[in-house]
């Protein structure tokens, strides 16, 4: 037998056994599947229905099949979201009554786009009209007398009261680029490093935070210690470097029982980072008392591989991953033709969710709702760093990271609205996937049970609570056929290039 022979022959016998071996545990999911219902995004069109498929009975099994094992249950999700920054609640502030209604009933309404895990920023982040905290003052303030929300009663709490009006079970978290800038040895919301001595006003800062919303009426279900514990970015917007001994420290012995005694029912997260910082996360959900407050930790992409999600699991079962910012990273190879444009780049966002999800996440949220057509307001500056300064047009980027575009773009002028890839991308996992739902087992004949795939079509697979059953396939490649194996059924689905599909069933 010719070695190519020989390579094909073990390839579909080892399928074989594989699909045989799911069969045993899912016949009873399959005799009771349905018409799967099925949405494509694809050259021009978008989250488009398509005709009806049926399972038909297994007569031969593809070599590269993917057997869904509904049995195989692990975690329950969340939801899908992105975040209501300073400069997206600007943005979306600006859009004239009825269109504004519209839109906002779009993104957030439960039979629409039905964002339900949402992002709000304490205080300024990057993408902001100016660099403010709740506590501005040249003159140490420990007891928070200066105290006060004003800057966000403007057009960031309308903005929020309006998401959740539409959608009641918006989940909102936030999280700090920065203390203010006396609590720190610069003196100054751009970069430094928190003081040990300011850990405790600092709990009480966040706690004022937290009540403060809540008395406006939009109370915060969770809140991580700081965006990106592990960076100042060379001071060019709000950051601040926190050690590892202080965030433990912090939860340990300040912010924790301080919620605690306040009957404070907001989650905290830990990290607000990135994939290669598992090591820390690990280290510090180690910790007694990190472990008893800790809900979980915040996950970002810009570095290390998304395994690291499932290092943290591994270790310490019982905690949740949240993914909070960050996205696929683009480049030459990564993808087909439209792998890096902004607009088309739906595919590779998809295999970033699916591979998300396959390690232990229990949300998504990608970075901010809406921008204008400059990727602004920003306040960043690269190699400098100038608080107070108007924003100026930002240039937007391709697919990669969390970007200079919105997941929607809001034209100043025109106030016309342009959905992104990622807009489109999310559609196929919140306008289907109920909170409440748990992801199940998908096995790529050649996956391992974390990455999504070694090909171009990834997939991951969730039961909602109503008892449907969610399949999304993502194909950054060329157009293929694939096949769903379900017990002794299978599903024949046609992928074309550069596509995401999500199937539907009960």
């Amino acid at each position: 037998m010719a070695n190519s022979s020989r390579r094909g022959f073990f390839k579909a016998a080892s399928a074989t056994a594989a699909a045989l071996a799911v069969s045993s545990r899912v016949q009873a999911w399959a005799d009771t599947a349905g018409p799967v219902r099925i949405w494509g995004t694809f050259r021009d069109r978008r989250h488009v229905p398509g005709e009806a498929l049926a399972w038909k009975p297994v007569t031969e099994v593809s070599s590269d099949a993917i057997a869904l094992d509904p049995a195989a249950t692990r975690q329950e999700m969340l939801g899908f979201g992105a975040a209501l920054t300073d400069a997206s609640c600007w943005v979306l502030s600006q859009i004239p009554g009825d269109d504004r209604a519209a839109l906002m009933h779009e993104l957030f309404a439960p039979d629409e786009m039905a964002m339900n895990v949402c992002r709000t920023c304490t205080g300024s982040s990057d993408y902001a009209r100016t660099v403010y905290s709740f506590d501005d003052s040249d003159q140490d303030d420990p007891e928070l007398k200066k105290f006060s929300i004003d800057h966000d009663k403007a057009y960031i709490l309308p903005v929020l009261k309006d998401a959740r009006k539409l959608n009641p079970d918006l989940f909102l978290f936030s999280s700090p680029w920065s203390p203010p800038g006396w609590m720190k040895f610069n003196r100054s919301m751009l970069g430094g490093t928190i003081k040990k001595s300011s850990l405790e006003p600092y709990s009480r800062y966040v706690l004022k935070f937290l009540e403060a919303y809540k008395a406006e009426g939009v109370a915060m279900d969770a809140i991580t210690i700081q965006n990106e514990v592990d960076t100042t970015v060379d001071g060019r917007y709000p950051s601040c470097l926190w050690a590892q001994e202080d965030e433990i420290l912090f939860v340990r012995a300040h912010l924790g029982p301080l919620m605690r005694k306040a009957n404070c029912p907001t989650k905290i997260w830990i990290l607000d980072h990135n994939f290669n910082l598992w090591g820390r996360a690990i280290a510090e959900l180690s910790d007694p008392g990190v472990y008893e407050y800790a809900d979980g930790v915040a996950w970002h992409a810009y570095a290390g591989e998304v395994t690291g999600m499932t290092q943290v699991h591994n270790a310490f079962p019982q905690k949740n991953a949240y993914f909070t910012e960050g996205g696929p990273r683009g480049g030459p190879g990564q993808g087909g033709a439209s792998s890096n444009n902004r607009l088309t780049a739906w595919a590779p966002w998809a295999e970033w969710a699916n591979s998300v999800v396959r390690n232990w996440a229990r949300s998504i949220t990608m970075w901010n709702v809406a921008l204008d057509e400059h990727g602004t307001p920003y306040i960043g500056r690269r190699g400098t760093a100038v608080p107070q300064v108007p924003a100026v047009p930002r240039p937007t980027v391709g697919a990669g990271g969390g970007g200079g575009g919105g997941v929607i773009t809001v034209e100043n002028a025109t106030h016309k609205v342009t959905r992104s890839a990622r807009f489109w991308a999310l559609a196929h996992y919140s306008k289907h996937v109920r909170r409440g739902a748990k992801v199940f087992r998908t096995d790529g004949m050649a996956d391992s049970a974390a990455q999504t795939s070694t090909g171009a079509v990834s997939h991951a697979g969730f039961r909602n609570p109503d008892g449907s059953f969610v399949v999304v396939l993502s194909n950054r490649g060329p157009e293929k056929r694939v096949q769903l194996l379900l017990g002794s059924s299978a599903l024949d689905v046609d992928l074309p290039a550069d596509s995401v599909h999500t199937l539907q069933w009960s």
